[in-house]
């Protein structure tokens, strides 16, 4: 962004994080983020003030990736959702309702004038947009896989269905049962208690077989008012079976580790 003649331009690099567990999300990933700026704007989309500009870039920001989400998920139902993101205002988020749910697929927004400043940009004289997207997440749909875990397995049955080059659509090889197990506590500090600390813990002990982690129970006391609650974590192995004895072992620890890190009582 700091090359006045680049103004439109894609970056890619890997993301690391504390994320929701289930089949659309882990805790690493690669993003990639596109941003677009319009030099002389005004002249550019025939108004009056940056201001008016600003609507308009919007509205060009939804076209572009309307279309994009289109051209790989296809006709699909979508909504935008405000949001919120440090380099650009407004801010939205794009969902595709996808496999019977609402999967969000990117975040975008225009950019902010202190962003612009910061790379040697004059904001009355240029306007622009910016997203990032997850490239698993487009990519489980346009190869039809269905667990996002599946990108980070070694098995030759997984990697040599594939080829540079060729969008080849993914044949399940297994489908081994699931493993479920419930764990239950109390928070000692609701305000101090994050969902993705619990779902970081869970993927420390047990990696990539948890497969989802539901919440399925919320209490509070009626004379205490404690808050309880009360997850079921589904352990599903690629390859092969699991048994109770072996997934005992990660519940166990995981028990330890939310009363000693999280500061829970368990139930």
């Amino acid at each position: 962004m700091r090359d006045p003649a680049n103004n439109a331009f894609l970056v890619m690099g890997d993301v690391y994080r504390k994320d929701t567990v289930d089949r659309t999300h882990y805790p690493a990933f690669h993003q990639m983020e596109g941003v677009r700026i319009f030099d002389n704007p005004m002249e550019t989309f025939g108004t009056r003030d940056v201001k008016e500009c600003k609507v308009l870039v919007e509205r060009d920001l939804k076209q572009v990736l309307e279309r994009l989400a289109k051209e790989i998920f296809g006709d699909v139902e979508m909504r935008w959702n405000p949001d919120y993101f440090p380099f650009t205002d407004p801010s939205f988020e794009l969902e595709v309702f996808y496999n019977n749910e609402w999967l969000e697929v990117l975040g975008s927004g225009v950019i902010l004038d202190g962003v612009l400043k910061n790379a040697g940009r004059d904001p009355t004289q240029q306007v622009g947009w910016a997203f990032g997207l997850g490239l698993e997440r487009w990519a489980m749909k346009l190869f039809e896989i269905d667990d996002i875990r599946l990108f980070w397995s070694r098995d030759p049955r997984f990697i040599n269905q594939f080829k540079a080059g060729e969008i080849t659509k993914f044949k399940s090889y297994s489908k081994f049962p699931v493993c479920y197990k419930d764990i239950a506590f109390w928070l000692n500090d609701p305000e101090a208690f994050n969902e993705n600390d619990f779902f970081q813990l869970v993927r420390h002990v047990s990696g990539d077989l948890a497969e989802t982690v539901e919440l399925i129970d919320e209490f509070v006391h009626p004379k205490t008012q404690r808050k309880s609650l009360c997850f079921r974590i589904n352990y599903r192995h690629m390859d092969r079976s699991l048994t109770n004895e072996e997934i005992d072992k990660y519940q166990f620890e995981l028990r330890d580790l939310v009363a000693s890190e999280l500061s829970c009582e368990l139930r």
